[in-house]
């Protein structure tokens, strides 16, 4: 009976210390809600619908644009002039330029050949042509595949040789840098430069250097990229989206109206002119390539896309991979953006209106709004708004904006329209690490100059689909709990929006589902990024 009682006590001293805690939290939730919590989150609502119109009005534009070429079709042999570099019978070859083409690697097992034959089978005069494979890895088995292959190919009469460093100073910049300064390269027009995983096709320098030639005004061709593993799960399906609108949009809206574009380190064709004027390589950030395309324009150089000319590559197919090759590309862009501000403002030689288009547009709009307002708008402010009903958020900003924005993006892949949700889950749980590497570039914290090389799998994807053995992996790790117990929280927004509509009549309904998603989706992406990738 003692023992009843004493837990009976016990009982009710512990439900009430609960009470008292809960309501504590409540007198405190109370007094600094209306002074602090209400005028902070309505400054974030307004801050965030400003970036979310900046975005806006930004993919309308493109938008616009993108109609507009398709519908006057002007393609690349219309703006610029086009000519097939004709055979010569007094000078022979010499009528051919002299063209580089570079391939740098970092320990590339699985890639290294797919590589080196695409670029020795390249259709060009032999004695006209000269193929720098540029080899920083640190494997000594990898280095001495990578040599061998050369010397393949060098006892077929490819014009091919093997350099490598005594370091990895600059990474890939490095490289390329050592790679210009050999003497063999002094009488070369113009280079190309192949990441170690891409393919491209014989008649590549066929389709790229007779715009160079003709126009002496242009200082690179880009190609596009085509993703032979897209359809290997559905993380390489929403990598494709993203990359195709990146290709079919903004790399074709730059190049038809201010001839600018950031370089994406592959793929291109350069005049060595243009890029010894713009000041050759540089190694002061993870985007080397970002930052020559910008000094080279601010030279006033013009570029060209040519997205008809398609260049096979692979995308990462792990999440490890995924988020480090993220991490450059945001954090990169930052720091660039950071080191040339005022020279962009400064510069004499280009106009205005291409100065706003590289602050405003490029960099401002494309490398911080976009990543900061899909986190901190959907993940961080909705949700909040849903714990502090005061503060309203307009249906245009909530519903129709990102509505048109979500559909625009569609554009450059219709194939997997059907995915869009998927692509929505996914996009937001990345805005978190793309918005930190973003400050982390822009503040120049630790990580800044941080370069992991993605991994890439080659023909080892397929081998790897064949032999692949179903495993059962532990069910959950700390950090896929974490995201759980956010997607828990999502729940229980999406309830408390249920009870505003049916109780108090606040007629949340049209952006319901907007305030919970966000938890939802760090929830869901994560998840089922692993669950794809297990």
């Amino acid at each position: 009976m003692d023992r009843l009682s004493s837990r009976t006590i016990l009982s009710d001293t512990f439900q009430g210390t609960r009470d008292d805690f809960s309501t504590q939290m409540a007198l405190i939730w109370g007094q600094i809600k209306a002074p602090l919590i209400v005028p902070l989150l309505r400054l974030a609502v307004i801050i965030c619908l400003i970036m979310s119109l900046m975005l806006f009005i930004e993919r309308v534009y493109m938008g616009i644009v993108i109609l507009l070429v398709k519908l006057f079709g002007r393609k690349p042999e219309r703006r610029y002039k086009w000519e097939a570099i004709k055979d010569d019978v007094e000078l022979g070859n010499s009528a051919y330029p002299m063209v580089l083409v570079q391939i740098p690697m970092y320990n590339e097992r699985e890639v290294y050949q797919l590589s080196i034959g695409a670029a020795c089978g390249l259709s060009w005069p032999s004695d006209r042509i000269i193929i720098q494979v540029l080899d920083d890895s640190t494997d000594p088995t990898i280095k001495d595949l990578v040599e061998l292959e050369c010397q393949r190919w060098a006892s077929q009469g490819i014009n091919i040789e093997y350099a490598i460093r005594d370091n990895r100073n600059g990474y890939k910049a490095g490289a390329l840098k050592e790679g210009m300064n050999r003497s063999n390269v002094k009488h070369c027009d113009y280079v190309v430069i192949f990441d170690a995983d891409f393919q491209p096709e014989p008649d590549f320098l066929w389709r790229t250097i007779p715009f160079l030639v003709h126009n002496p005004e242009l200082a690179l061709v880009q190609a596009r990229w085509k993703f032979v593993n897209a359809d290997e799960c559905l993380m390489t399906r929403m990598q494709e989206m993203s990359l195709d609108y990146h290709f079919t949009v903004e790399q074709e809206v730059g190049s038809s109206t201010y001839a600018f574009f950031g370089f994406n380190g592959t793929a291109g064709v350069w005049r060595i002119a243009a890029l010894n004027e713009a000041g050759g390589w540089k190694d002061r950030t993870t985007v080397e390539d970002m930052d020559l395309a910008v000094r080279a324009s601010l030279k006033g150089w013009k570029f060209l896309y040519l997205g008809s000319l398609k260049v096979k590559n692979e995308l990462p197919s792990t999440l490890k991979a995924y988020r480090y090759q993220q991490h450059r590309w945001s954090c990169g862009p930052a720091n660039l953006f950071r080191k040339m501000i005022m020279e962009i403002i400064t510069n004499k030689k280009v106009s205005s209106w291409k100065k706003v288009h590289v602050i405003y547009s490029f960099f401002v709009v494309r490398k911080f709004v976009a990543h900061i307002v899909t986190f901190i708008f959907y993940c961080v402010v909705l949700p909040a708004t849903v714990l502090v009903p005061e503060v309203e958020v307009p249906k245009w900003g909530v519903v129709y904006i990102p509505s048109i924005i979500t559909i625009l993006n569609t554009v450059g892949t219709p194939r997997s329209l059907h995915l869009l949700l998927f692509w929505i889950l996914f996009e937001n749980v990345m805005s978190l690490h793309r918005t930190k590497a973003a400050f982390i570039g822009l503040l120049e914290a630790d990580r800044v100059n941080e370069w992991i090389v993605t991994e890439k799998l080659g023909d080892a994807l397929k081998a790897r689909a064949a032999t692949k053995a179903p495993r059962k992996p532990p069910l959950f790790t700390f950090g896929e709990r974490l995201y759980l117990s956010e997607l828990c929280v999502g729940a229980y927004l999406f309830f408390c929006g249920c009870y505003d509509v049916v109780f108090r009549k606040n007629h949340y309904f049209i952006y319901l589902y907007a305030q919970a998603i966000a938890f939802f989706i760090m929830g869901f992406g994560y998840v089922g990024t692993i669950v794809i990738n297990s």
